[in-house]
């Protein structure tokens, strides 16, 4: 292939296409707004499932570095009522298909597979234009600029690849999610840690709901949901951690106090993070030269498959682009006819004010999806 490849965005979607083009023989760069691989943290726990993350770790050639990675033990669930009352405590029998490791480890084996020099760092994109033929030119916010003849836009949520495919923007999906970090969970954390379990807990409810995973060194990471517009977050300072802390645990008030726990006893500072969604079943055009992947192209609020579908987007366009070396639009065609109805069919699934048999089929369903 005599395209240059250029990707903007390494997330786990972009550095994905990057290393199965590199399996194929084909170069391509990356560009990445951060300024290194350490830079920020990668967030907490993934379940890569065994129909589109690990298929897509297959076709990058990387299934032994991701079982070295994987947290034996993370598939069990727990699933508990506001005052703490259990009403699922399934075990990590080992015949699951959603192994769970950290999402920092799984990008640092992309990144490990990949030669010297594949990811430019801190390179924030600041505009792309169409210099038509299927070229485009992105340019930075140093000044510099490249010129390519495809370019991928595996930037996220706010991409600035997409503007050139399609006018829409993500909207906010109505709720916001609190993050919370309890460290040396069993010791300084015991009744939490023995409300979390093992695994995932889940405690659902009308408006308000509590999530948390035990992850690597004896770590708990919650996330506090909460159903109300934006503006009702703006008088939360959460500059001012104590006030913060305490104006969300208001909102669990009489929930259990292993529960509420997670809220006030975190290590960290609480961490607003509103979540937000592009139109479903969102398409566009083909447009020569240029196409998106993961939250770029489907962004959807968590529902456990983000990261899957976006590595399996990346792995798909790179084996489409090296079945046809010598014809770019055909891949992207084909690439693009698969990916957007599968953006389009996964959905989170919302157990507020469902029953308990609602909230156990639905994870069974999620667990069983294709």
């Amino acid at each position: 292939m005599t395209t240059d490849v250029t990707i903007i965005g390494a997330g786990l979607g972009g550095l994905t296409l990057a290393r199965v083009l590199h399996i194929h023989g084909i170069a391509a760069t990356v560009y990445e707004a951060e300024s290194s691989p350490t830079a920020r943290a990668q967030g907490g726990l993934l379940d890569i499932h065994d129909y589109n993350g690990q298929l897509a770790l297959k076709a990058a050639g990387l299934m032994d570095e991701f079982h070295a990675i994987v947290l034996e033990g993370r598939e069990a669930l727990r699933i508990l009522e506001r005052d703490g009352t259990v009403l699922l405590d399934k075990t990590d029998d080992g015949t699951g298909g959603r192994p769970e490791v950290q999402r920092g480890e799984l990008r640092q084996i992309l990144l490990d597979s990949l030669p010297a020099g594949t990811v430019r760092w801190g390179h924030k994109v600041s505009g792309t234009r169409s210099l038509g033929g299927g070229r485009h030119e992105v340019t930075f916010a140093d000044g510099g600029s490249v010129v390519t003849t495809l370019l991928v836009g595996a930037d996220g949520a706010w991409s600035r690849v997409r503007p050139l495919l399609s006018a829409a923007t993500p909207e906010y999906a109505g709720t916001s999610i609190v993050e919370t970090y309890l460290f040396d969970a069993d010791t300084r954390h015991p009744a939490a840690a023995k409300a979390v379990g093992d695994g995932m807990l889940m405690v659902p409810g009308p408006g308000r709901e509590i999530f948390a995973h035990r992850e690597s060194n004896d770590t708990l990471h919650a996330y506090l949901a909460m159903t109300e517009p934006l503006d009702w977050f703006a008088p939360i300072d959460f500059t001012d951690p104590a006030a913060a802390t305490a104006r969300i645990a208001e909102e669990f008030d009489g929930w259990a106090p292993e529960l509420t726990a997670l809220i006030t006893d975190s290590d960290t500072a609480p961490l607003l993070r509103s979540q937000y969604g592009l139109p479903t079943g969102l398409r566009w055009d083909r447009v020569p030269g240029v196409t998106l992947l993961g939250d770029a192209a489907h962004l959807a609020p968590p529902n456990g498959e983000g990261a899957n579908l976006s590595m399996l987007d990346g792995a798909e366009l790179g084996q489409a682009l090296a079945a046809h070396p010598d014809d770019v639009e055909a891949a992207l065609t084909e690439y693009e006819q698969a990916m957007f109805p599968r953006g389009a069919e996964v959905h989170g699934f919302d157990l507020e004010g469902a029953t308990v048999e609602d909230m156990i089929a639905a994870f069974t369903r999620q667990e069983q999806t294709q």
